[in-house]
This record gives C-alpha cells, sequence and structure tokens, in this order.
C-alpha cells in the first residue's frame, strides 16, 4: 500500500512546473504561446542539427560504392557525396540496402 502512494505521488509530481498568478495581473496566453513554440522549433532545430553529420573530406580508407546510389564506406559508416556551393561535402547516411536497386 505504501509503495502505491509512493508511485502516485511521484507521477503527480513530475507533471511539470505550474504557475498561478493573481486575476489582476496582466497575462497574455498568446505570447507565451508563441514563446514556447519558438523554444521547441530552435530544439529541434539543434536536435536535427546535431544528427545531421557533414564532412568536408572523407577519413583515410574510405571504399567507394556504386550501388544502389554512389556513397562510401569508411569503417562501418556510410557517406553520400552532395554539392554545397560549388563544394563536395559528405553527409553521413543511413546503411544502404544493395538489394533496392
Amino acid at each position: 500500500m505504501g509503495l502505491i502512494g509512493l508511485i502516485i505521488t511521484t507521477s503527480m509530481a513530475s507533471a511539470g512546473q505550474v504557475v498561478v498568478r493573481k486575476s489582476s495581473e496582466p497575462f497574455d496566453a498568446f505570447a507565451v504561446r508563441d514563446e514556447v513554440q519558438k523554444l521547441h522549433q530552435w530544439r529541434e532545430a539543434l536536435r536535427f542539427q546535431q544528427q545531421l553529420q557533414i564532412l568536408q573530406s572523407l577519413p583515410l580508407g574510405c571504399i567507394a560504392m556504386p550501388t544502389p546510389y554512389q556513397y562510401f564506406s569508411c569503417q562501418g559508416l556510410f557517406y553520400r557525396p552532395y554539392q554545397y556551393q560549388n563544394q563536395d561535402v559528405f553527409i553521413q547516411i543511413d546503411p544502404p540496402n544493395p538489394a533496392t536497386n
């Protein structure tokens, strides 16, 4: 019984921050919503940037693979060449499936 009470108390305590305001204080809920949305978009952009690995040159020992499209195999990591501002860059990709031609 004590364990159930602890679980319920813990789950209720992790619900997040609660802010109480007086009704006489000015409050713009739309501005708060917009600020939360901007913060979420910023975090998503940072997360996406961290996931995307771009190299200007490949490490030594990479093997060029022609199928199912041109990519490079580099010690268990895979990179695909792209042109960006008249330069070759290499973006890390998931392992290609050679069965799909």
